[in-house]
């Protein structure tokens, strides 16, 4: 063979290679309102930084037809490329291709990119676009999910692993995403499920459609399977390099600094009025989040899942760091099952990569009922005492309004573990609420009183003055600082800053038994 024959032969290859399932499927693709794997890629990393690995691998299975549907890269791209400088690897199913189906060498090239992700300490980004296991290859497929999983598995803790769910992601294929740090979806284009709608309809008779199965609104309200839920793909995408500009790139690193050009000691005097004089009554906790933290910096982690609790990144001067916040809007702030497992899961996270916490607190405590107590609120809620035992970041935890009963451990306990705990002039820090207390304490003075009424109320307001204002905590050496609420971002500054250079070491172990 000439070098102009080898030439004409790497062009036609090449073009094909790029082309994927061809211009029909490709323009196809496009009519979904989808863009292809290239173009995906494309849009995520830094422009001309992408390295392909393994372009040309095909199938080698010759069964059921599969000698006559050879095309170069297997049904996925992958390689290396640059987001905002930082390497990150990454795969991108490509739907064009067999429907994006997994095969042999399809999982291969995956599985390559996430190794050389840990080898590397550089974060790993999948584009789940496939229509599941490819049936031809039986076994192949099945081994090369196996392959995935097992990767997943070796690389959780060590490097951020992202999921963005752009198409369906059906069967075997869901656990993947399932093991990874965050799951993107987008609305009326992503979908995720064990067993779709026909499967379910012929085995219980249920009817039910794809987008109300397993689309982005379901798996963001109902299961909290996924984080982030968008509009469109190029959103996500862009969302996608905003998210990994807050954490390192490996669990060896801190979290990038940033720039900030919002003063660390700008006074807070509107969280004066943000807490009502009614202990009852609700407000949002993100007013005190947007109010403290580096401006416009806040990214609210599975926002529409337990929305009793709210986790996620925000900076303080520049440095990342993690929230967990009860939110008294839902449910009373109530930590429950669902709240339990969401905030455990975030600490753990944060833990991970070496990225400080700060819960914000105004608990009343675990949800009381049958149906809590039977469905496990027990083991659920120490999930989350667990996490924080565990984690070895600095922890520091704000109290605003209220910290009762084991809530109140699992927010801000510092033999739990917290490093500096704070509280608000007005907090209150008990076993129960004074009420409660006031009935089972004082029965029988109440009960003997002339007026029971308004012996009650004096000795709830006993209560309250001897036991749950936080200067009997400090007294005890619970509370480190009672503070402003005028003064809360430069306090939180202080506080993190004291506690930058931590470090804390474990028993040696080959890993904790959580209760899962």
């Amino acid at each position: 063979m000439t070098n102009e024959e080898a030439f004409a032969r790497f062009e036609e290859t090449r073009e094909k290679m790029l082309k994927g399932g061809g211009d029909a499927r490709i323009e196809a693709q496009h009519k979904r309102g989808k863009l292809t794997a290239r173009e995906r890629i494309g849009a995520l990393l830094d422009e001309d930084s992408f390295s392909e690995q393994n372009t040309y691998v095909v199938p080698r299975s010759h069964d059921f037809g599969m000698d006559k549907k050879k095309f170069p890269g297997d049904g996925v791209v992958s390689g290396s490329g640059r987001i905002n400088g930082r390497k990150v690897y990454l795969s991108s199913q490509d739907f064009t291709v067999l429907g994006g189906s997994l095969g042999e060498m399809h999982a291969i090239r995956i599985a390559d990119a996430q190794i050389d992700a840990l080898k590397t300490g550089s974060p790993f980004i999948q584009i789940n676009d496939s229509g599941g296991a490819r049936i031809q290859e039986g076994t192949l497929s099945l081994d090369g999910y196996a392959k995935i999983f097992r990767a997943n598995t070796l690389s959780s803790g060590v490097i951020p692993q992202i999921s963005i769910i752009l198409g369906p992601c059906a069967g075997g294929a869901v656990y993947s995403p399932a093991i990874t740090d965050f799951i993107m979806m987008v609305e009326k284009v992503s979908n995720m499920y064990i067993t779709g709608p026909q499967v379910i309809k012929a085995v219980t008779g249920e009817e039910i459609s794809q987008e109300d199965l397993g689309g982005a609104r379901a798996h963001t309200f109902k299961s909290g399977n996924a984080h982030f839920r968008f509009k469109s793909e190029d959103e996500c995408l862009a969302f996608t390099r905003r998210l990994l500009s807050y954490l390192p790139s490996n669990n060896k690193e801190k979290p990038p600094v940033s720039e900030c050009t919002d003063p660390v000691d700008r006074p807070t005097p509107e969280l004066k009025d943000l807490l009502p004089e009614n202990q009852r009554k609700p407000y949002d906790i993100r007013s005190l989040i947007n109010s403290a933290f580096d401006a416009d910096s806040f990214i609210e982690v599975q926002a529409d899942f337990a929305q009793n609790i709210v986790v996620g990144f925000a900076k303080l001067n520049g440095y990342t760091v993690g929230i967990m916040a009860n939110q008294p809007k839902m449910m009373a702030a109530v930590l429950d099952i669902n709240a339990s497992d969401k905030a455990a899961r975030f600490v753990r996270f944060c833990d991970s990569f070496n990225i400080p916490v700060v819960s914000l607190v105004d608990v009343p405590g675990f949800l009381p009922g049958t149906a809590q107590e039977h469905g496990g609120i027990i083991r659920h809620g120490a999930k989350l005492l667990f996490a924080i035992a565990e984690a070895t970041v600095p922890k520091i935890a704000l109290i605003v309004r209220k910290g009762y009963g084991g809530a109140f451990i699992a927010m801000a306990s510092k033999n739990l573990g917290y490093d500096r705990v704070l509280a608000y002039p007005a907090a209150e820090i008990a076993v129960m609420g004074a009420e409660g207390a006031a009935n089972i304490i004082f029965r029988k003075e109440i009960e003997a009183a002339e007026d029971p009424a308004a012996k009650r109320q004096e000795k709830i307001e006993e209560f309250k003055v001897q036991v749950m204002n936080p200067f009997i905590a400090a007294g005890y050496g619970y509370v480190d600082d009672v503070i402003d609420p005028a003064q809360t971002r430069k306090a939180l500054w202080k506080s993190l800053e004291m506690y930058l250079g931590k470090e804390e070491t474990r028993p040696v172990k080959k890993h904790g038994n959580m209760p899962l």
